[in-house]
């Protein structure tokens, strides 16, 4: 197979799909890969070590995506991307749809076969792609919270740990996923005083017997999300409904109880934000005010460090790549039960229920149409 790993051009989007460790592995498999010119320079990864690894080094992206059978990328096509995309050709990415209606119907009029990371799923029902990135987006998310409770960065200037005679900052995680135990960590780590908030009583309980008393755990419903934030100097959302759009749990109304320049993080911007007042920005332009309180709605955070995250990212994505190079979309997918679930898009049809309900669309089923 001829594969493609084309540079992202994502606002600020410096990771890129697969480490010259992948682009070795699949070219002992006998595949192909095309790395477009300074794809892995945002990385840290140079041409010469893709090179090194087997890799073809073409000119433009142009000849990446007209070339290959199946693009790995890290993000979701944008802009210039939508026109390279052609029928029956397979990418392999994030890409959280069910926001983005503009998109799905660009793959969908193109007939491209859409694999998501995000929609994959394990014998546990866990998401393994989502996975590494979503740890690294939730230890930034309490980093990123404490630099920008800061004056000079237009927060009310409070320190998380506090010192002692001063109260440490307040911190709200809501959702103990992937996301939010790795915000805890970082929370905890800091010393503030930590509240988290799930849905799901066992996840609480679990969450209780690791961190005990440096953290308070309560059921997430309006009520609670409600009294938990009010007076909060920091909110990380941390939701996350696979696949489909996240709930908005945190009204605008509920920002008046909050400080004058606390600060909200919401990671799960990527599927629409938990937080109504959520839209998304970048790393150029990454913050906006809504009743006094700051907004942090990066959709690409761990693009910032992309060194660790590309690592990271393939570490994850390699073995499924290799299915789906080896075995070819049709066979990978009939072998491969969680590796199905990541078909969200196939044959100018949405495959994925969740993405299908999120924007009102017909969903059919990819088992009906192989």
């Amino acid at each position: 197979m001829i594969v493609g790993l084309p540079k992202e051009i994502k606002d600020n989007e410096s990771r890129v799909g697969m480490t010259p460790a992948g682009v070795k592995t699949l070219s002992d498999f006998g595949h192909t890969v095309l790395v477009e010119k300074n794809a892995g320079e945002g990385s840290g990864i140079t041409n010469e070590e893709y090179v090194a690894a087997n890799g073809r080094i073409v000119d433009t992206a142009d000849e990446v995506w007209a070339s290959a059978e199946m693009i790995v990328k890290v993000k979701e096509p944008v802009g210039p991307e939508y026109e390279r995309m052609r029928e029956g050709q397979l990418l392999f990415t994030y890409l959280h749809l069910a926001p983005d209606p503009k998109l799905t119907q660009v793959m969908i009029e193109r007939k491209v076969t859409g694999v998501a990371y995000e929609t994959i799923t394990n014998d546990e029902g866990h998401l393994p792609l989502l996975t590494p990135m979503s740890e690294v987006a939730g230890r930034m998310a309490v980093q990123v919270g404490a630099h920008y409770l800061t004056k000079p960065e237009g927060g009310r200037g409070v320190l998380m740990g506090g010192v002692p005679g001063v109260l440490p900052a307040k911190v709200v995680i809501i959702g103990g996923g992937v996301v939010g135990i790795n915000s805890l960590k970082m929370a905890i780590g800091l010393g503030a005083h930590v509240v988290i908030l799930d849905k799901n009583l066992e996840r609480l309980r679990y969450l209780d017997d690791i961190f005990g008393a440096k953290i308070r755990t309560l059921m997430s419903n309006p009520y609670t999300v409600q009294e938990s934030i009010a007076n909060a100097d920091l909110v990380v959302g941390a939701v996350l409904v696979p696949g489909a759009s996240a709930p908005r749990l945190v009204t605008r109304e509920m920002l008046k109880t909050m400080h004058k320049g606390a600060v909200i993080v919401d990671v799960a911007v990527d599927q629409g934000g938990c937080i109504e007042t959520t839209r998304p920005t970048t790393h150029s332009d990454p913050t906006f005010y809504v009743e006094d309180v700051l907004h942090y709605c990066v959709a690409n955070m761990p693009g910032a460090v992309p060194r660790t995250s590309t690592f990271a990212l393939t570490n994850a994505t390699l073995p499924f790549t290799i299915k789906l190079a080896n075995k070819g979309f049709k066979d990978a997918i009939a072998k491969d039960p969680h590796l199905k679930n990541g078909v969200n898009t196939y044959a100018g049809h949405i495959t994925f229920e969740g993405v299908a309900q999120s924007q009102g669309q017909p969903f059919k089923s990819i088992d009906e149409m192989l």
